[in-house]
């Protein structure tokens, strides 16, 4: 029988019309009668939940959970989209793939784990360089969990006027609560910077204040997800406000292998000196990998092959790698260079 609180979630999430909680939830209800030895109530709850999210998905939009879009001001603030992604499709380390994954059970079991006056990890801080997967994760938590992903807009949340920034960041935290979702704070550290940096201003201090204020006070259901390439510049009290801090690097051989291996599918080398092209791939980010793997493909499909050539790929992960370092040489030169997550 479902617990009281699994019912007031079942009642709030449909009033809210939050499809992917309730979903969510009744499949724990599912979870617990088939543990408890209701088998068959088990499978028809299950059916249930499958038919549910299936005639949804034949409404038109071919997802189970229709987007909640953001009205009024909130809609130049955040950015919506519904991701497909899942943990299967990143390359990752294994600490980190089971950082990931305590995350997913986690929120998975939300309402157990809330009966017994605990908070399921949903604050989290991820660091490290561009192209590592800081994004993809906020896409794939969003997709593995069935909910809407909401990209904070910093470009229209951050203003000159005094007490304006931090009245749009008050907009955010009552959306935070209000709709559940994975809320994504990309390049943070734009508002998280340490108090007293010599380019520090003092409207900026004050939103950093009362990011610290909001966060803290937070009990929302929603993930609150925030990336930035310079942990070092983040103010120190922000660490303790997240659940958790998962670092990512950049690949290692191994996985650089990985990637290219899956990502060239069908269009694989015969033969394929893996370890080689792999060595070729140092240095340079997950992102940066797939683009090149994706330039050997198209040089294959306009030339009509079905398979690229060992030597295209090298130079087109060659060529990545020389972009990478001028990218790199502007930026220690005290130059902006675009780079990606």
């Amino acid at each position: 029988m479902a617990s009281a609180d699994q019912l007031k979630a079942l009642v709030k999430s449909h009033i809210d019309r939050d499809d992917g909680k309730f979903y969510s939830v009744a499949m724990q209800v599912a979870a617990h009668e088939a543990k408890v030895g209701h088998g068959k109530l088990a499978v028809e709850l299950r059916d249930l939940i499958d038919a549910g999210k299936t005639r949804v998905s034949n409404t038109g939009s071919g997802r189970p959970i229709p987007l909640s879009r953001p009205r009024g001001e909130l809609a130049g603030l955040l950015q919506v989209s519904h991701p497909g992604d899942r943990l299967a499709d990143m390359v990752l380390d294994s600490g980190t793939h089971e950082r990931l994954s305590r995350i997913l059970k986690e929120q998975r079991m939300f309402a157990r784990i809330r009966e017994h006056g605990l908070s399921p990890r949903r604050k989290l801080l991820l660091v490290g360089p561009p192209g590592t997967g800081k994004t993809m994760t906020a896409s794939v938590l969003a997709g593995e969990l069935g909910l809407p992903l909401f990209l904070v807009r910093l470009d229209a949340l951050i203003t000159k006027f005094m007490g304006e920034t931090a009245a749009k960041l008050r907009q955010v935290f009552d959306a935070i609560t209000e709709v559940r979702g994975v809320y994504f704070f990309d390049e943070f550290d734009a508002i998280g910077s340490q108090r007293g940096l010599a380019n520090d201003v003092g409207e900026i201090r004050r939103v950093l204040n009362s990011f610290l204020q909001m966060i803290e006070q937070d009990q929302s259901n929603s993930l609150i997800v925030a990336a930035t390439n310079h942990p070092e510049i983040l103010d120190y009290a922000l660490f303790r406000r997240f659940d958790d801090v998962i670092e990512y690097n950049l690949p290692s051989t191994e996985q650089a292998a990985h990637l290219i291996r899956s990502r060239l599918g069908r269009f694989a080398p015969k033969p394929f000196p893996l370890k080689s092209t792999a060595a070729q791939a140092d240095g340079l980010s997950y992102a940066e990998i797939r683009r090149a793997v994706d330039d050997a493909i198209k040089e294959a499909l306009m030339l009509d092959d079905d398979r690229i050539s060992a030597d295209v790929l090298k130079k087109a992960l060659s060529e990545r790698w020389q972009i990478n370092r001028k990218i790199n040489n502007r930026d220690s030169s005290g130059h902006a260079g675009t780079t990606s997550k």
